[in-house]
């Protein structure tokens, strides 16, 4: 089959994907999806509701959470971020600075692993984790604060029919980020037939996306990642090189590797990479067309791409073409 059959294929593939989806209001959590994903799975023992949703966007959003009152989780988290901090490395209540970048939290209930290593394997178990290491929280006494609120009484009874613990308070908080789903990106709306909704530069990157520049091998639509963790040389040379994946699995293959990032909303989430060290989304892209960094556990799928600058300036266009524009309003907390 001819490359150009090939990206057609893949581009009908999408726009199927994309029209057969349909809106999923989630009422009280004040977010309306419309986006290419249909609603991520639920564990068992935590179905996603409504109104467990909005009580999880209350809590996200409410610093009482934290070890010290400072902090909500969405201190690290900004809608018009792309759900990032704009920071390259952030710091968590006490003082102390993360190591690793923040990631995007846009359409994190349909992974299996989280953080970049991989090392949470539950969402819920994500949300303890941060709850504890970034907000400085011990979750039973955060819990007690937030049952000590009138209101939060009131909803809990309604949604779990107990008082807040930290478990319930993990499992709401969860259930809100499974609502946040990327949808109404211009690439969305022109895979939906709007022909009009992204430029010609925009087209030519798509087409180098999934041809050229070999981006689609590990950005794979309609997440545009493939949950997957891959050495891209960025650990090379440092006095102390991050041992990313390596450090879960122990295996001497996973040596600096990390989970390939979602590219939706890539424009506004930067700076870049697991360790924030590159600012711009040009030179993101320059970096990976260029293959990288010499690593000896580099993934063989990072190699010179030999990209014109006219072409890597296409990429960028297509990939600004991913930013949602979806309606998001912060909660009233009680």
């Amino acid at each position: 089959m001819k490359a150009t059959s090939r990206r057609r294929l893949l581009a009908a593939g999408i726009a199927a994907a994309l029209i057969g989806c349909i809106t999923v209001p989630q009422d009280g959590a004040g977010y309306a999806r419309s986006s290419a994903l249909l609603a991520p799975p639920d564990p068992a023992d935590n179905p996603t509701t409504p109104a467990k949703a909005a009580l999880g966007k209350q809590l996200f959003f409410d610093a009482r959470l934290s070890g010290d009152g400072s902090m909500a989780c969405q201190g690290c988290h900004f809608r018009h971020l792309g759900w990032t901090d704009g920071l390259a490395l952030s710091r968590k209540v006490g003082g102390g600075m993360n190591t690793r970048h923040t990631p995007s939290v846009y359409n994190t209930g349909y992974y299996t692993a989280w953080y970049w290593d991989g090392r949470a394997t539950t969402l819920e178990g994500q949300v303890t984790a941060a709850w504890k290491a970034q907000i400085g929280a011990d979750p039973v006494k955060a819990a007690a604060v937030i049952a000590a609120v009138p209101g939060y009484q009131v909803e809990f009874q309604k949604v779990f029919g107990a008082p807040p613990d930290a478990d319930n308070i993990a499992k709401a908080l969860a259930a809100f980020l499974r609502t946040l789903n990327s949808g109404e990106a211009p690439w969305d709306r022109h895979a939906a037939g709007d022909k009009a909704a992204v430029s010609a530069a925009a087209l030519a990157g798509y087409e180098l996306f999934v041809g050229k520049g070999g981006c689609v091998a590990c950005h794979k639509p309609p997440l545009f990642s493939d949950s997957q963790f891959y050495n891209i040389g960025l650990e090379a040379g440092k006095p102390k090189p991050d041992v990313g994946r390596n450090a879960v699995t122990k295996n001497p293959a996973d040596m600096s590797a990390f989970k390939t990032p979602t590219l939706r909303s890539v424009g506004i989430s930067g700076p870049y990479f697991h360790d924030g060290s590159v600012a711009s989304l040009e030179d993101a892209v320059r970096y990976m067309a260029s293959g990288g960094r010499n690593d000896a556990n580099k993934s063989a799928l990072l190699i010179d791409r030999k990209l014109s600058d006219q072409e890597i300036g296409q990429i960028v266009a297509f990939l600004n073409t991913l930013t949602s524009d979806e309606r998001f309003e912060p909660p009233k907390l009680p």
